[in-house]
């Protein structure tokens, strides 16, 4: 009986954004998962670490980011052009099976890998070209959702030359339509990197400078009282939802500081909320997936009114963090499905992904 060798997976991580040191923490967890049980015979790692400059690194330079958890300083590299380092694809890159991205924000969750990907002709883990394109840019993920009639609070798209242009008519505008507090968003950023909550003028400018320096797209949304809840979809043709999830935090809101420093914020799992209202976030879940065409993994954020009953989508993740405080991991965790069946079930899903372009001739990514 001929033993099935181990498919050789590509873990990438780190990244051009600045959720690069998430990344890392969040590619631990993912190889912690790809290395333990069944997964151990099933897989072959090779590791590769993208640089704050977008230089491809290979499996050696790679470990040893992941074992300090934290990026390496171009002192701290070898010289691309020498030994060890390289200015395309590294080493072993070109005989990977299949990839399992961990790269959030932009040049990593934006499309452009899967990109790069999808013309090598080899599966990847997570939402292809268009849904992870749609599902980072805000304002293309809010006219989608709003195209599928989900509902989201009152908000503006903007520009950052509207900004620099004539700020004075801009603030009035978004006073008389949304009015204070109001948020702040750059369109492509994710883990609430360059996102401001702004209780007065001086606030909501100094709000839209810091979004426009940047991303020349922007959003600006009504602030409003409610809990924060979130739920993990999981699959390709098939979604799954997990049980929600709450945010609770003590500071004014859930920033970069609260959401990844130990003690600043704590989840409750299962969410603490109506049987009713839990399978209508979860619906609603799945058909934020299907509106901007994200499969894999997404996590999809809301806004919970315990008081008025109401319930909105705020955004929709198609690379969710993954680090041990991450809720994409916790949630699954607490539906039944541990770390390490959880990444197997998004290999799976990747080749589900392949399959189905194949079928489809390669038509739509």
């Amino acid at each position: 009986m001929m033993t099935q060798l181990p498919t050789h997976l590509g873990l990438v991580f780190g990244g051009a954004s600045g959720e690069h040191e998430v990344s890392i923490r969040s590619a631990a967890t993912v190889l912690a998962g790809l290395s333990r049980g069944a997964n151990a015979e099933r897989y072959r790692v090779s590791c590769f670490y993208i640089d704050q400059r977008g230089r491809w690194w290979p499996s050696a330079v790679a470990r040893l980011v992941l074992q300090r958890g934290v990026a390496m300083s171009a002192s701290e590299l070898p010289d691309p052009g020498g030994p060890g380092g390289f200015r395309g694809l590294p080493e072993g890159a070109l005989d990977v099976e299949l990839w399992f991205p961990v790269l959030h924000g932009p040049n990593g969750e934006d499309g452009t890998i899967q990109g790069l990907f999808t013309l090598m002709q080899v599966p990847f883990v997570g939402s292809g070209v268009l849904g992870s394109a749609v599902g980072m840019d805000k304002q293309a993920m809010k006219a989608a959702f709003a195209a599928a009639e989900l509902p989201q609070v009152p908000y503006l798209c903007l520009d950052a030359a509207e900004v620099r242009a004539d700020p004075g008519a801009l603030l009035e505008r978004i006073e008389t339509q949304l009015g204070y507090p109001c948020f702040v968003k750059p369109a492509n950023m994710g883990s609430s990197v360059g996102i401001s909550k702004a209780s007065d003028r001086p606030g909501l400018l100094a709000g839209l400078q810091l979004a426009a320096s940047l991303d020349q797209r922007l959003v600006v949304e009504q602030g409003v009282k409610a809990r924060e809840l979130e739920c993990a979809v999981l699959g390709v043709g098939q979604l799954r939802a997990s049980v929600l999830g709450e945010i609770c935090f003590d500071a004014d809101w859930y920033d970069y500081e609260t959401k990844y420093n130990e003690g600043r914020s704590h989840t409750v799992i299962p969410a603490e909320v109506p049987e009713a209202l839990a399978q209508r976030a979860q619906t609603m879940a799945i058909a934020a997936c299907r509106a901007v065409a994200a499969a894999g993994l997404s996590r999809v954020d809301f806004f919970y009114d315990e008081d008025g009953a109401g319930l909105w989508i705020n955004e929709i993740n198609t690379l969710p963090g993954f680090t041990t405080q991450s809720m994409y991991p916790m949630l699954w965790q607490a539906s039944g499905l541990p770390l390490e069946d959880l990444v197997h079930d998004l290999v799976l899903g990747a080749r589900e992904s392949f399959s189905q372009r194949n079928h489809l001739g390669g038509a739509a990514a």
